[in-house]
Order: structure tokens, then C-alpha cells, then sequence
């Protein structure tokens, strides 16, 4: 498959999945919205991965390529009706774009937390082979307030009640992350606006200690990924 990627930062890549896309076959382009670069034909791709990045969604002003992006997901999603996954601002996006609204948190979510599937969740099929309860890792300040039509809630927990949603029977989003690598908290930590968030959440302390912690739960996390990345496929092509 030919899929299309959002990036909104260089250090916020498609991590693990681009591992698991290149054994696959399938071909990546990655479009840098934050360095200018411009929103191909949609019609040449056949999914559509949204990823993370510092910035809100409302922040329109400042970032006036989160317009036609919003426009371009919508047209993906509600006109085209193709398959898309998003990830923290990806999801955050996917709810904007179709008439969701995105809100900021009371406090960021920072590290390794606690999401659990709901019923919806439980049955459906990114989820599938999947426990109820999830450890996830998160790194965000804003959250989906209220779901776009046809949005359906999978997944939450107190902080946050929105963690995984699916719009429509082709969009997926999560609010935590799987994608990460070894390199990650040492390169999202040097983004400002990430470390200022690590350490209100966490403390100077538990901050200091985060890329030890990920470090051993990521083999488990990279499992998570694998499994969503097959799962998404599998929903897709059937």
C-alpha cells in the first residue's frame, strides 16, 4: 500500500511502524507540514497516518498549515471514506476536522499510565487479542472534549476519557503512544514545550528517570505497536 504520512515534527516519526511498513512492502511518504511542505494528490495514497507534534490544534494562527491539513483529513475521512490512524495530535485532529472539538487538559499525562477499553473497544477490531486494561505511554496536555459524528469512544481513564476512539468504520485514533523507540524520551525531551510538560508531570525527579523507565517497558510497547499495526491492516483489507 501507498501510505501518506502527517509529520508535524522531525522527531515525531512513525517510529516502530516504519519497521513494520518497510517489511511489509508497503511505501511511506512523509510530508513535513512543519518545514512547508505541501499536501500531495490525496487520491494516490491508500492510508493516511497522522502523527504527534507540540503544537494544538487551535493554534491556527501560528501554524497556518493546520488548516488545509484539517481540510484534507476531512476530505480523507468523511468524502473518500479511507482508512487513517492518528496518534496524540493525529487523533486530536481527526476529532477537529469532522466536528469533534479538542480542549486542553487540566494537567498534562506524562509517561507510563493506565487506559482500559470500554465494551466498544473490547469488540473492536483494533483491539483485537488485546486485554481490557492497557499500560500505554503518553506524553500530552490536550485531549478530545467532545467526539465528531459517527465517533465512537474505545478507550479511557480518568485523566483523560477519550484514549482511543474510532470515526466511522476507516478512522482510528489513540491518544497515548505505541510508536516509540530507544531514542525517544531523549528526543522529545529536548522539544521545550515536552519538557516543560515532563517535569510539571512528573517532577524533576521521575523526569530525570523517564528513559530508563520506557527503556524497560519498551519491548512490551513495540509488541503493542505490532499488534495494532496488524490489526489496523487486517480491519482494512477486509
Amino acid at each position: 500500500m501507498d501510505i501518506l504520512v502527517f509529520q508535524h515534527l522531525d522527531v515525531e516519526h512513525p517510529g516502530i511502524f516504519r519497521d513494520f511498513w518497510r517489511e511489509a512492502g508497503h511505501r511511506t511518504r512523509i510530508v513535513a507540514l512543519n518545514e512547508g511542505e505541501a499536501i500531495p494528490d490525496l487520491a494516490d495514497f491508500d492510508v493516511l497516518a497522522v502523527m504527534g507534534g507540540p503544537m494544538d490544534v487551535w493554534e491556527t494562527d501560528l501554524h497556518d498549515w493546520l488548516r488545509p491539513e484539517m481540510a484534507a483529513i476531512r476530505t480523507w475521512v468523511r468524502d473518500l471514506g479511507r482508512p487513517y490512524l492518528g496518534i496524540c495530535l493525529g487523533n486530536q485532529l481527526l476529532a477537529e476536522a469532522l466536528g469533534g472539538k479538542t480542549g486542553r487538559m487540566a494537567a498534562p499525562e506524562v509517561g507510563m499510565t493506565r487506559s482500559a477499553l470500554n465494551p466498544q473497544g473490547q469488540a473492536d477490531a483494533l483491539f483485537e487479542g488485546f486485554a481490557p486494561e492497557l499500560d500505554v505511554f503518553q506524553w500530552h496536555g490536550a485531549e478530545v472534549q467532545s467526539l465528531p459524528e459517527d465517533g465512537v469512544i474505545l478507550a479511557g481513564n480518568a485523566a483523560c476519557p477519550v484514549q482511543a476512539m474510532r470515526v466511522g468504520q476507516n478512522a482510528w485514533g489513540l491518544q497515548f503512544h505505541v510508536e516509540m523507540t530507544p531514542s525517544t524520551v531523549a528526543e522529545w525531551g529536548a522539544v521545550p514545550e515536552y519538557a516543560a510538560s515532563l517535569e510539571r508531570a512528573l517532577g524533576a525527579e521521575r523526569a530525570a528517570g523517564l528513559e530508563g523507565e520506557l527503556a524497560r517497558h519498551l519491548p512490551r510497547f513495540n509488541a503493542m505497536a505490532r499488534q495494532i499495526n496488524d490489526n489496523f491492516f487486517r480491519a482494512i483489507a477486509g
